[in-house]
Formats: C-alpha cells, sequence, structure tokens
C-alpha cells in the first residue's frame, strides 16, 4: 500500500498500523504472527521493511509511515543488551518518541493516534524509560502465541472491535497459515532460506491472499 497525504490519505488512516520492532533474525519468530494478526483483523501493518529505496532516508520513511497510521504497536523488548559490551538498542524508543510527539502535539485527525507497546517481562521498561510509568504496556515473554493475545485483546480494548475470534482461534489459523505457506513454497521451487529471508511486501501478500481466500 502507497504513502498517502491529504484527504486520500485519511481514507486508509484509520486502517494502518505502523509496526515498530526489531529487524533480526531472532525476532522474525515474534513479527510473523505479529503481521498475521493484524491482517487477519482486517488492518494494514505498515512497517519500514514493506519497501527499500536508496535514495530515501529511513527516518523520513519512518515518520511518514506514523503520520499515515491511525494505531501503531510499539515492541521494547530489545531494550537491554544481551552481551558483553553491546549497546542497548534505541531505535524502537526513539520511534515511540516520535509517535508520543505526533499524537500530543497535533491539532488534526492525528489526535486520534492510539499506540500498544510491549515489552518482554512485566516492568522491563522501567529499567530503561521510567518516563513511562503509568501507561497500559502488554509483555508477550518472546512467546508469538502471547503475543498474538497482547494484540488481538488490544484491538478489542482500543479499536473497539466486536465479534472477533478468540486470541487462541487466531494463533490456530496462524499456524494453519503457516504450514500451508512453507509446503506450498517449497513445491514452488522456494529454498528454506528463500523463505526465510522473503520480503515483507511478499510475505504479507501472501497472508493478504490466505485469509481472502478463508473468508
Amino acid at each position: 500500500m502507497p504513502l498517502h497525504g491529504g484527504r486520500a490519505g485519511r481514507e486508509y488512516f484509520g486502517r494502518n498500523v505502523f509496526i515498530n520492532c526489531p529487524f533480526d533474525a531472532e525476532y522474525f519468530a515474534l513479527l510473523k504472527p505479529l503481521l498475521f494478526t493484524v491482517l487477519y483483523l482486517g488492518f494494514a501493518p505498515r512497517i519500514a521493511l514493506e519497501r527499500s529505496d536508496s535514495g530515501e532516508q529511513r527516518i523520513q520513511k519512518i515518520c511518514e509511515l506514523i503520520r499515515v497510521s491511525q494505531f501503531s504497536i510499539h515492541d521494547l523488548s530489545r531494550l537491554q543488551s544481551s552481551r558483553k559490551n553491546e549497546f542497548y538498542r534505541l531505535n524502537m524508543s526513539f520511534e515511540l518518541g516520535i509517535e508520543y510527539g505526533c499524537r500530543h502535539f497535533a491539532v488534526d485527525h492525528l489526535r486520534d493516534k492510539r499506540c500498544l507497546i510491549l515489552e518482554k517481562g512485566r516492568f522491563d521498561f522501567m529499567k530503561a524509560l521510567s518516563d513511562l510509568s503509568g501507561v497500559d504496556i502488554k509483555n508477550h515473554g518472546s512467546d508469538p502465541a502471547r503475543l498474538v493475545r497482547c494484540v488481538r485483546d488490544w484491538f478489542v480494548e482500543t479499536a473497539g472491535l466486536r465479534g472477533v475470534e478468540g486470541s487462541t482461534a487466531i494463533w490456530y489459523e496462524y499456524n494453519l497459515f503457516a504450514e500451508e505457506f512453507y509446503s506450498r513454497r517449497l513445491a514452488e521451487g522456494f529454498s528454506d532460506e528463500d523463505l526465510d529471508m522473503m520480503p515483507v511486501p511478499e510475505y504479507t501478500g501472501f497472508i493478504r491472499d490466505w485469509v481472502r481466500a478463508r473468508g
């Protein structure tokens, strides 16, 4: 989905969900069900990996994705370094700050923005971002099924979704999709590496087609 500004942009605004998360190989086990859940619930994930233009500054792309998305999901579970001499990862908290400023200094429809903050363990964020004290944050424990529950329940609580399937059913649907996706792609000549490194737009396209066929 291309970026849109002005009146046309507002038509997509209420369905767009900006995804702010790590992009390392380990996190892909969480990113894939996260993308699936957003699409399954009828929304459009917007993520920096959706396109690659060497002539475009990454921060400008991120700011535009935030601007055109009423909803956003910020996973801060990688704030803590895991190895000696490793720096904290600040990109996710920086992008959350852009989202916060966009919402609170806006004078138009951007004031209707809503966000979900995720963390690994309960109150982990307090050790790095004490300014968020008192903010509702959900923790997924790096468990994909638990992440699906966090995201699904947040859309019910915040986006006003009603009559949607429970998180257990959505998790089952994701696993069914993943099984069919891998078996069909391997039969089409894709390798395991192709599937692990598949571009996000291509992967979300397969999810859209599968969800549409199921509906």
